[in-house]
């Protein structure tokens, strides 16, 4: 594997589909690293692409190489051995991914455990104790490394002895939040950190979306703790679902506006759990079959989105001129955070296309 070439079409933000295409036309990722820009806009690449491509910019390049001398740094290339089986399933698998830490980590039986950023002290304990438990019985615990339920799930990992996976909406050689460096750098020592992009990228409102669907797409199934009915871990349960994952929720009170976003999950289909037992009793039977997954291909389509309800709403509003989440949200009706996982969606389906300054259009 050629790291530089791999590194050059990341940089791009070329997808899996896309190289596809590139590699039926020009062969293997050297070859179409050595393209032209010219060649590789009548490839289908856009403009910018086909230009990162042809003229990378070299400093970035030799930062990332300089990067993966270091112990415990590498990438892991979409096709190859390394690349965890259960991601390579998703839709929207992506192309590579940086990793610091160990490897083989990405291939255990995992559960994604996320929530609340701000949750209550029973939240916090719910998830470190349904986390030791499950990490001691030999699961991964995912999750995203921010404040409140993520962190305890770490923690609860790191507690058992046990291993865990961060996935990060930034650069891998940035820590956000800045509070969680300490943690992140044990997490490393004993599992993971993972992310899909480059180097220097800042964290950025839309990345987190995205990198949800790396959350849900690693796990067997995603355990919601406490989350509010506008909750980015909503976005992470309905990818699982989308994905075929399972969706677990835990219950709380009435009274408790960060159990509200659980129980519309549980109404939703999300399976209620009590006992860190009950998921442990659930995903037993999948953990057999990973080496049978390992084995279908990252090309499986994608299941169909009904055209009624809230994606019809959405895909009325959408045209191909481009228009900002704010102007979709006024157009369709629905809140900014149901749009957030809606539009990852149709992206991930090739439905839409998301364009600098958070805008987005259909794809012709």
């Amino acid at each position: 594997m050629n790291d530089r070439d791999w590194l050059t079409l990341s940089h791009a933000y070329v997808s899996v589909a896309e190289l596809n295409v590139l590699s039926e036309r020009f062969g293997d990722i050297g070859a179409i690293a050595q393209q032209s820009e010219a060649k590789l806009r009548e490839a289908g690449l856009s403009d910018s692409k086909a230009r990162a491509i042809s003229a990378p910019d070299e400093k970035s390049l030799q930062a990332a190489l300089r990067w993966l001398e270091a112990d415990g740094h590498s990438v892991v290339a979409v096709g190859h051995d390394d690349y965890p089986h259960l991601l390579a399933e998703i839709r929207g698998a992506p192309l590579l991914l940086f990793v610091n830490g160990d490897v083989e980590t990405l291939h255990l039986p995992s559960l994604a455990i996320v929530g609340s950023r701000n949750p209550t002290r029973g939240g916090i304990r719910n998830a470190g104790d349904f986390s030791r438990y499950l990490a001691g019985s030999g699961y991964t615990i995912v999750s995203g490394l921010a404040e409140g339920i993520d962190t305890a799930a770490h923690r609860g990992a790191l507690d058992a002895g046990a291993r865990t996976i961060a996935l990060l909406g930034h650069g891998i050689d940035r820590v956000y939040p800045p509070q969680n460096r300490d943690l992140a750098h044990e997490i490393a020592a004993s599992g993971a950190l993972v992310t899909e992009y480059p180097l220097g990228t800042a964290p950025d409102r839309r990345h987190f979306p995205e990198r949800n669907r790396l959350i849900s797409g690693l796990s067997l199934g995603t355990l919601v703790v406490e989350a509010a009915r506008r909750s980015g871990s909503l976005i992470t349960a309905r990818l699982a679902a989308e994905q075929g994952r399972e969706v677990f929720a835990l219950p709380g009170s009435i009274h408790n506006p960060l159990a509200r976003g659980c129980h519309e999950l549980i109404r939703q289909g999300a399976k209620l759990i009590e006992t860190a037992q009950d998921i442990g009793a659930e995903l037993a039977p999948l953990t057999g079959h990973l080496q049978q997954k390992a084995t279908e291909s990252i090309t499986n389509a994608p299941a169909a989105l009904d055209d009624d309800g809230e994606y019809g709403d959405l895909r009325a509003a959408l045209s191909h001129d481009p228009a900002s989440i704010d102007d979709l949200a006024n157009r369709s009706g629905l809140t900014i955070d149901q749009l957030s996982s809606m539009l990852l969606i149709l992206e991930l389906h090739g439905e839409v296309e998301a364009l600098s300054g958070g805008r987005y259009a259909t794809i012709a």
